[in-house]
């Protein structure tokens, strides 16, 4: 079957942004936003700018991801996970390298705007931001193929955003933005888990040494629960602190995080993929349960 026929352009572009994975640059906003919010200190101009930059972020790694995996001949037609373009050649490598360029230029004079608000400091964190998202899979060290992607994750979709996000709006920080983040990033990260789990043996047959070749299936699953289990431990410190009991908003997702546990146990293959797509719903509506609770 001829994918480019079949397929139309815009939607190779939309399978190539990954859509399921957007709520990492999502939450992160949304979290940072509602502490903002609850200091009197919101404001919607900066936190949609900051939102499309996180967005347009994502998406850059995304498109770097797909190109550079291809480059090195991570990603094949007959990959477990979803498809992906360069692979199936619905989208060429320049088309991909010129959409790159496109998405990341606007994400830096979108920044600009918040570094006028800001400081300068905003300027050198967004301009490392980019670069990391292109090291992620790119240049001579990559981050994906060195283990460190859980790390990256983390720190840039999860205290990064968070905390940046607030920043920018506060002109400040303070240890409870810092506090909210932890949850944030490592939810988001559980979604890296779960692809790297799934793509072990592809990833070990290409030489990618993620955390979950490196040490094995059973440490990607303690790791999983291990990051839901502290995500909900970190509301318990927040309420304790704020004394607020909307903060205990999240435990409603409860039964979600039940459901997801079993299914990293359980589910093999293909089946991840479900695994997957609920824990990036699991992240967002945990971020929004949260958000909901500062702003209450």
């Amino acid at each position: 079957m001829d994918n480019k026929v079949k397929i139309s352009k815009f939607k190779c572009w939309f399978l190539a942004a990954r859509p399921k994975t957007l709520p990492a640059a999502f939450v992160p906003v949304i979290v940072g936003s509602a502490l903002a919010f609850r200091e009197n200190s919101f404001k919607f101009s900066v936190a949609l700018v900051a939102l499309i930059c996180s967005l347009l972020l994502q998406i850059g790694a995304n498109f770097s991801n797909d190109l550079f995996d291809f480059l090195k001949g991570s990603d094949k037609k007959e990959r477990v996970g979803p498809m992906r373009v360069l692979a199936t050649d619905l989208i060429s490598k320049k088309e991909m390298a010129f959409g790159l360029i496109v998405v990341y230029s606007v994400c830096f004079l979108l920044g600009l705007y918040l570094v006028y608000l800001g400081s300068w400091i905003i300027l050198i964190v967004g301009i490392f931001s980019i670069l990391m998202s292109v090291a992620y899979t790119a240049g001579p060290f990559p981050l994906a193929y060195n283990g460190l992607g859980d790390v990256f994750v983390f720190l840039f979709f999860g205290i990064v955003g968070t905390v940046g996000t607030y920043y920018v709006q506060s002109l400040k920080l303070n240890y409870i933005v810092f506090l909210s983040a932890i949850p944030v990033g490592a939810l988001i990260t559980n979604i890296l888990v779960v692809n790297n789990y799934r793509d072990i043996e592809e990833d070990r047959a290409a030489y990618k040494k993620t955390l979950a070749v490196r040490f094995g299936q059973l440490f990607s699953k303690i790791q999983y629960v291990f990051s839901i289990v502290f995500s909900y431990l970190s509301i318990l410190i927040i309420y304790l602190i704020v004394e607020n009991e909307y903060i205990l908003l999240p435990i409603v997702s409860l039964p979600i995080a039940i459901i997801l546990i079993k299914m990293i146990f359980t589910y093999t293959g293909k089946q991840l993929n479900k695994t997957l797509a609920l824990s990036a719903l699991f992240s967002a509506l945990f971020g929004i349960l949260l958000a909901i609770g500062f702003v209450l």
